[in-house]
């Protein structure tokens, strides 16, 4: 907290590194995935990647949750489980991921712990592994119970005027019930105590670390990020129990086809695309993350969808918005690289130094709000309003659809998953290239691509048939950026009616190059 800066900071804070786009500031909500790169106790080399909660965001999370070897899940000691919590925590068990549970500001009045752990295990059907215990909350919190070693940290504030920062200040017995009166304990906080120690230590799972991994159990602690309690205990856990970098599957006929990270090949995937990191630059980053081998700036690489070689001569270590140039990179680290000028990066791209290397695409969601996108003002810069926008469909946040052969007379008309995403676009035209909008919905809310593993050239006779015989009334037939046809629809039932007939579904992957340069 105290190096990546607050979200809500106040006027003696530093702002949230990782929340540096200005809708974010303003509203205090994380609306893009970010990296912070850090090292602990110079012995593990972190990369944080921070998700947005909102569920308008949700195909952001579940792209960067491709990247990642674990999860933490923060939860408000003062709300329990939100709706967004029980959704990225759906996401990450899907993906396999082991799963470390922070309950946080316990330095407010909060719920339960127990009613909390009872929320987890009947929601989610895990186990949890107590490492950490709270004495106390709001004002009353001063002490945290350590499973482990069986003792008590009391704490106290570093800078009172402040108020920030606590340290443990003595470690005291846990059976010692005398002392920790005498540290300032109240007798009614010590006799609950006794009682919560004895439930843990009867009738709590231990840390079982084949089930961690395996996402049946999840280790649970209890803290106040801001004040530093209980964070130290949990990233030495973190640092001992914590997933190595993972294999990634490969694009294959076999099931069995991975991609280990000690393999000595070196193979990245690109899982996201963010235009303007530094805003005094028009640039775009694609944010990679190494599977196996071993990055080094200037090596030649192939980006395999295209069959291109790049040199890689520039890459960045991220922290939020500010990034440092990085010689080396091994599995399991993020880096920044560079989006040539023609957006040649896509999300779910693998780069290689063997040409065979396609892994498993990143999942997708479907659209469900379109609207037409115009410069609120007539005499706005046509070229800045078609460069600022290209720059954010590049970062696949938001997608483009087209009318067949013809042009956007009406204007873009854009396709998101919700409309938060819309108000994102809106906000960074308006601060990033000054140009204002408006938006015009439309009454469709269900897109559907129609063959999307076919060539466009076969979607487009299948669809004309279709057409032909008069079965796609009330439907709006329209084509991505790849020409490829899609249909939108204003209810599940017309799209389910035409679903087989026609291969429907609900997401595509960018095309292969290479097979387009073979046909």
């Amino acid at each position: 907290i105290q190096e990546a800066g607050a979200v809500r900071a106040r006027a003696d804070r530093r702002r949230s590194r990782s929340d540096f786009l200005a809708m974010e500031k303003e509203r205090g909500i994380s609306i893009s995935s970010t990296c912070l790169t850090f090292e602990l106790d110079n012995e593990v080399r972190i990369n944080l990647l921070d998700t947005p909660g909102h569920a308008d965001f949700s195909e952001d999370t579940y792209r960067t949750l491709f990247a990642c070897d674990n999860a933490v899940m923060l939860i408000d000691g003062g709300k329990g489980l939100e709706a967004q919590t029980r959704k990225l925590f759906h996401v990450a068990r899907r993906s396999s991921l082991p799963v470390f549970t922070f309950i946080n500001k316990f330095d407010r009045p909060a719920m339960s712990p127990w009613k909390i752990l009872d929320e987890i295990e009947f929601e989610f059907n895990i186990e949890c592994c107590i490492r950490t215990f709270p004495l106390g909350d709001g004002d009353l919190f001063r002490a945290l119970y350590n499973v482990d070693s069986d003792s008590v940290f009391i704490f106290e504030h570093e800078n009172k005027k402040k108020g920030m920062r606590r340290s443990a200040i003595a470690e005291i017995p846990a059976n010692n019930s005398m002392a920790l009166i005498q540290a300032g304990i109240s007798p009614k906080l010590v006799k609950t105590f006794e009682e919560d120690r004895e439930m843990i230590i009867e009738l709590t799972p231990r840390l079982d670390h084949e089930k961690l991994l395996q996402g049946t159990q999840t280790t649970v602690y209890f803290g106040s990020a801001m004040t530093d309690v209980g964070v130290a205990g949990f990233l030495n856990d973190f640092k001992k129990c914590g997933a190595r970098p993972a294999p990634r599957r490969l694009l294959s006929h076999t099931e069995t086809a991975i991609q280990e990270a000690k393999n000595i090949a070196f193979s990245a995937v690109v899982f996201k695309l963010q235009a303007n990191l530094d805003p005094r630059h028009r640039d775009s980053m694609a944010y990679v993350r190494i599977v196996s081998g071993r990055f080094e700036k200037g090596m030649k690489a192939i980006h395999t969808r295209s069959g291109r070689t790049l040199t890689l001569a520039q890459a960045s270590l991220l922290f939020g918005s500010a990034k440092d140039s990085i010689e080396y990179a091994y599995p399991g680290d993020i880096i920044g690289l560079p989006n040539p000028s023609n957006s040649l990066f896509q999300i779910g791209d693998a780069i290689a130094e063997k040409p065979d290397i396609e892994f498993e695409p990143i999942p997708a969601f479907s659209p469900e709000c379109f609207a037409y996108l115009r410069p609120k003002n007539i005499g706005a810069s046509q070229k800045a309003f078609r460069k600022g926008l290209d720059q954010l469909l590049s970062e696949g946040a938001v997608q483009r659809l087209f009318p067949k052969g013809g042009t956007d007379e009406s204007g873009p008309l854009l396709a998101a998953v919700g409309q938060l995403q819309f108000d994102v676009v809106q906000d960074r035209l308006r601060n990033e290239y000054q140009i204002d909008t408006t938006l015009e919905p439309i009454s469709f809310t269900i897109a559907r691509w129609v063959m999307p593993d076919q060539s466009p050239t076969e979607a487009w006779e299948k669809l004309e048939a279709a057409k032909a015989q008069g079965v796609l009334a009330a439907v709006y037939i329209l084509e991505d950026k790849w020409q490829r046809p899609v249909l939108l629809f204003r209810n599940e039932f017309t799209a389910a009616r035409l679903e087989d007939d026609l291969q429907l579904k609900p997401w595509a992957q960018p095309p292969s190059i290479k097979k387009q340069q073979k046909k």
